[in-house]
């Protein structure tokens, strides 16, 4: 691809020209360096393509680029690499290894990521806790609109990712690209401090299953004999100390080794699905035989299991009353006369089944939710409890407690962490063998499955398990058993291993991806302060950005409590998602020429919702997080526009606005803007009649059918005249400009220039027109349809002018012909098509219009045709594959037909038809010599056409021509008869017209030749005597011989490429054709225009079209 990628830094004004602040993408496009002199000449060695040769240094063929467009984005390499120019640097450069093919699918590559890393710790931790607090219904409510959340942002996200190449950096990339850099930093911190206190919340759920469930022994500061904040507060010591030992060891591992988490992400993922199946399985054993789980209960309230080993105050053992383990625990002594608790002693103990099953109907008490306070008892619903108020309770350390105050809010912020890890597709995306189909595909259909496991959990355990043991946070009152592992089958030890590694491998993953993101946005230079993280070891592994990840996460670390920090993540994600929502919603309403997402399924209303929803989430989990969240990003914000640029304040309302104009227009001054939003800002070169009303207004219609209402449009015109005599007339066009803008609902900017000379006036209007950095950089202007008239000849000279001016301006230029042929705004196309010439490829425009004009109604059903030409040497089917696969990077829809054009002869018909247009341009040229002068001059043009005539007839080859060809062939000099006068030229057009019968010279072996027309091709079979008789033929017309060899190769380009053109779309709505360029040398402007005239005969509408000499789309997001 090295060949064919370069940076067009002579047009851009320089290496250092740079739109946004970034480099430019490298472009396999404009300007290819690598191509030689020589390899670019044998590109147009053939006759077919003459007409393009002078400008193949800027407008290569699309044969010889477009493999190297269609494997343009395989590579996956990062967010920098994807956005950094190659720069055109002399000598060898070290070449680089070759880059192994992406081959992940939907089902690797995104589906099993995204199921890991939604699937976590709050899951098997919290999960069922959060049922019995908040009761079915509310549990549901919380699933369902976090999942909700999710999947809108879900749906806009894949609408980004699929709207190019999404490099690595995932969300970052997206909104930066998509926002800009200040949104972009903003977010992009805040994801990666949600990626970073992730870790940390995985880590102390692991350490919390490791020191509550599997070895409760190792505890450094024990829990034994230690009551209210004490027990807390040596559960959180453990949590601190342990958890940092356990960071340590995970960031050792990410440094050293970062490959075999990757190779272990398996592993893990399998330990989840496991759990998962284990848990449906038990709710599935329920309902045929429920496992045995007894809790044991006094009066109502909840006993924790380590306080009793029978669940009853005495036993009868030979007919002796003894004492129970639970009656010490209540009584100061073990004898029957003891004194006891009082709540003890006037309420029974009563032991309930823990599970009692799906089919058991617990689900209607578990129905609604039961918030609780801080240090409150749980109770059982139902029951029986004799308490006396007054008096105090006593020795609540016997009973399983509330460790926090639930409330609805709280829910919210704990589980939301549950339903994040949604951008893991697309943080893959490099890696992927058709991102813009997985990422979509798969990103919903995980989000789909762990709704439904989620939602399903919801009602399974409330349905299977019993109230008051959902509501045992740490299982007390099971033996310490994990809650959902009651439920498991066939082993509670399934889901604590498997929630065990399964913590421990997403804490892994998270240390694992926020330093490379936080290098991302180092790298990007975005953040000044944070360009020291982009450093990192010889392999590019961020080791100053996992140095600093592991110092974020201890933070979380010694928070020490999983409630606490869950919603600290949820915040940050929040503000995430609501990002990518904004700029899907953004993007869509603007309606960015570079906004063609391949997902179709999206709609800016979804995109708001999502975007409301996770804002009102992040209230609702945390006020106060949320403002705090929402500061951090805000200084990232203002820090970022501080740094790239200066701020100016101005005086009440209208100052504000004047300033913000100002700024704005000196941003756009830094340079030309990013290929992704390079929209046609055009200005159209309107004519007046005397009466100074625009003569073309259908002009105004197809600028507006282009620009949507977006943009810039600027109508001009020219005045001639004298300022002081004529500002009148400039008034009254500049009157009837604005009219016409408004009937054709034309959203712009009128403007007029008086000038002496017609040529001066459009000529200022194309140097001096907009504002700053607000300026056109596409010239639309009419075809001059009476050019061939002699009183019209300047008229086309200052055509051609223009498309001379707007080739050194670098400014792009449409030429509709047949003007008054196109569609106004109130028609409406039912079915057509919309064909595209592709010849030679100058910057992306051919492919960018008619997106464009298909977004207005009148086009919208149009579909769009893609020819491209094929040459003697190139692969047609090949051909066609690459540019179906250039056409799908740039989500673009359109038929692809590649059209073979062999070299063949050059037909008779071409030599005559060249000789004519020489003839005419002679004509032209004598309009301002006198009279005698011109009389002269007809007189020798005459004289040599009668000798021709002589020539023919005297030839021993005869051959036939009908009646109509000879018109066909004659129709253009008759129009010049029309346009002059003299007698002496009418008699040479005539005489023109009985020598203009062409032949067609024979092949090599003198058989059958094909000559075509400018109206249809036919084949003749000359009869050859001889071998030689084709040469003495040409012999016999020594006129050939002294044409233009040039001009008859540029006729013969001009031809071929009409009697394909006509053949493929006579009957499409529009043409699109590369403009091939003017003559550098000036005699040859009449040439030139016959040549266009010639290339675009018979056709309705056609739309030429050259490009300004950049890039102007790109197949990046």
């Amino acid at each position: 691809m090295s060949n064919n990628v370069t940076d067009r830094v002579e047009a851009e004004g320089g290496h250092n020209s740079q739109g946004d602040g970034i480099p430019r993408e490298s472009s396999p496009f404009i300007n290819s360096s690598a191509a030689s002199d020589v390899e670019k000449n044998q590109q147009y060695d053939g006759k077919n393509m003459a007409l393009f040769e002078e400008e193949m240094d800027t407008s290569p063929m699309v044969s010889s680029l477009l493999s190297s467009l269609a494997n343009y984005s395989n590579l996956p390499t990062g967010s920098k690499e994807h956005e950094e120019a190659e720069n055109n640097e002399e000598g060898a450069r070290p070449t680089k290894k070759p880059v192994k093919a992406p081959q992940l699918g939907t089902l690797m590559g995104v589906y099993l990521p995204c199921i890991q890393n939604i699937f976590g710790v709050i899951l098997f931790l919290r999960m069922t806790w959060m049922v019995g607090i908040g009761g079915v219904l509310g549990s549901f409510i919380i699933v369902f609109m976090c999942c909700s959340t999710t999947m809108l942002t879900a749906i806009s996200m894949s609408a980004i990712a699929t709207n190019g190449v999404v490099p690595a950096g995932g969300s970052y990339y997206m909104i930066s690209r998509s926002l800009g850099p200040e949104f972009g930093g903003a977010v992009g911190i805040c994801f990666y401090l949600g990626t970073t206190f992730a870790g940390a919340m995985y880590i102390l759920g692991c350490i919390e299953i490791l020191l509550i469930y599997i070895v409760p022994q190792a505890a450094i500061f024990k829990l034994e004999g230690l009551e209210g904040p004490e027990a807390e507060a040596a559960l959180l010591n453990n949590m601190r100390v342990y958890g940092t030992i356990v960071l340590s060891l995970m960031a050792l591992v990410v440094f050293v080794g970062v490959k075999y988490v990757n190779k272990l992400a398996l592993v893990f993922l399998a330990c989840v699905i496991l759990s998962i199946f284990a848990v449906y399985a038990g709710v599935i054993k329920t309902a045929i035989d429920p496992p045995v789980f007894p809790v044991c209960i006094l009066g109502n309230r909840t006993l924790v299991s380590k306080g009793y080993d029978v669940c009853a105050k005495v036993i009868e053992i030979d007919n002796e009353t003894i004492t129970t383990k639970l009656w010490r625990s209540f009584c100061d002594s073990e004898h029957l006369n003891a004194t006891c608790d009082d709540y003890f002693i006037d309420n029974n103990v009563t032991e309930i089944q823990g599970i009692p099953g799906v089919t058991s109907g617990i689900l209607a008490e578990n129905l609604f939710g039961t918030y609780l306070e801080k240090g409150v008892i749980l109770e059982k619903r139902g029951l029986v409890s004799d308490v006396d108020p007054d008096i105090p309770t006593t020795r609540s350390n016997r009973y399983v407690l509330a460790d926090i105050t639930s409330f609805f809010t709280l829910l919210v912020g704990i589980y939301f962490p549950s339903v994040t890890g949604i951008m893991a597709g697309s943080n893959r995306s490099g890696d992927l063998r058709d991102a813009q189909k997985s990422i979509p595909i798969g990103t919903i259909a995980a989000i789909t499955t762990t709704s439904i496991v989620y939602m399903s959990s919801v009602v399974l355990f409330g349905a299977c398990i019993e109230g008051v043991v959902l509501r045992d946070k740490f299982g007390e009152g099971v033996d310490g058993n994990l809650v959902i592992g009651t439920l498991a089958w066939p082993s509670p030890w399934v889901i604590v291993f498997g929630s065990f590694f399964s913590t421990c491998g997403a804490g892994l993953q998270s240390l694992t991806g926020a330093p490379r993101l936080l290098q991302a946005i180092a790298r990007d230079g975005i953040i000044p302060f944070l360009r020291v993280f982009g450093h990192g070891k010889a392999n590019g592994e961020p080791t100053w950005a996992l140095l600093l990840t592991a110092s974020i996460c201890e933070i979380g670390i010694i928070i020490a409590s999983l409630d606490a920090v869950a919603p600290i993540l949820s915040m940050f994600f929040l503000m995430c998602y609501m990002f990518v929502n904004l700029a899907c919603a953004l993007q869509t309403l603007l309606r960015t020429p570079n906004w063609r997402p391949r997902f179709k399924f999206y709609h800016w209303a979804l995109s708001f919702l999502g975007m409301s929803l996770c804002l009102s989430l992040m209230f609702i989990c945390s006020w106060y997080y949320a403002i705090v969240a929402m500061g951090i990003a805000t200084c990232i914000y203002k820090y970022i526009e501080f740094c790239g640029a200066e701020k100016e304040w101005g005086d009440g309302i209208r100052g504000i606005s004047l300033s913000a104009a100002r700024y704005a227009l000196m941003r756009l001054e830094e340079g030309p803007p990013h290929t992704k939003n390079w929209r046609p800002q055009i200005l159209v070169l309107a004519d007046v009649d005397d009466e100074q009303n625009v003569m073309q207004p259908r002009l105004l219609s197809l600028a507006n059918q282009l620009k949507a209402g977006k943009g810039l449009t600027i109508v001009g015109t020219s005045v001639v005249g004298t300022f002081l005599d004529n500002y009148a007339d400039a008034q009254r066009a500049d009157q009837s400009l604005r009219k016409s803008m408004e009937t054709e609902k034309v959203k712009g900017f009128s403007q007029v220039v008086i000038s002496s000379y017609l040529r001066d006036g459009t000529s200022h209007l194309i140097q001096v027109g907009g504002l700053g950095g607000l300026k056109h950089n596409t010239v639309l202007v009419s075809w001059p349809r009476d050019w061939k008239q002699a009183k019209d000849h300047q008229h086309f000279r200052n055509f051609i002018e223009v498309v001379r001016e707007t080739t050194v301006a670098s400014l792009a230029l449409l030429v509709p012909k047949n003007i008054s042929n196109y569609p106004s705004n109130g028609e409406r196309f039912t079915e057509g098509h919309i064909d595209v010439w592709w010849i030679v490829h100058d910057g992306g425009m051919l492919m960018l219009l008619p997106f464009l004009l298909r977004q207005h109604k009148v086009w919208r059903k149009c579909k769009m045709r893609i020819f491209t030409v094929a040459q003697m040497d190139d692969n047609s089917i090949q051909m066609k594959k690459d540019v179906m696969t250039f056409l799908y990077h740039l989500r673009i829809e359109a038929e692809v037909e590649v059209v073979e054009m062999h070299d063949g002869d050059i037909s008779a018909y071409t030599y005559e038809k060249t000789l004519l247009m020489e003839q005419r341009s002679q004509i032209l040229k004598q309009m301002h010599l006198t009279k005698n002068e011109m009389e002269r001059e007809i007189q020798s043009i005459t004289d040599s056409s009668r000798g021709s005539i002589r020539r023919k007839k005297t030839s021993s080859l005869r051959h036939q021509r009908s009646t109509e060809e000879g018109d066909s062939v004659a129709e253009k000099p008759e129009e010049e008869s029309v346009a002059v006068s003299n007698t002496k030229q009418v008699q040479l057009i005539r005489h023109k017209k009985s020598a203009s019968s062409p032949a067609s010279p024979t092949s090599p072996e003198g058989g059958a030749t094909i000559w075509t027309d400018n109206k249809r091709e036919k084949s003749q079979t000359l009869a050859v005597a001889q071998p030689g008789v084709g040469k003495d033929l040409f012999n016999m017309k020594p006129e050939w011989e002294n044409l233009n060899q040039s001009d008859v190769r540029r006729m013969h380009t001009a031809l071929r490429l009409n009697e394909v053109i006509t053949r493929k779309s006579k009957e499409a709505k529009l043409v699109l054709l590369n403009m091939p360029g003017p003559p550098k040398d000036r005699m040859g402007d009449e040439n030139y225009m016959e040549f266009l005239e010639v290339l675009t005969e018979g056709l309705n509408r056609v739309l030429l079209v050259r490009g300004g000499g950049r890039e102007v789309i790109t197949i990046y997001s």
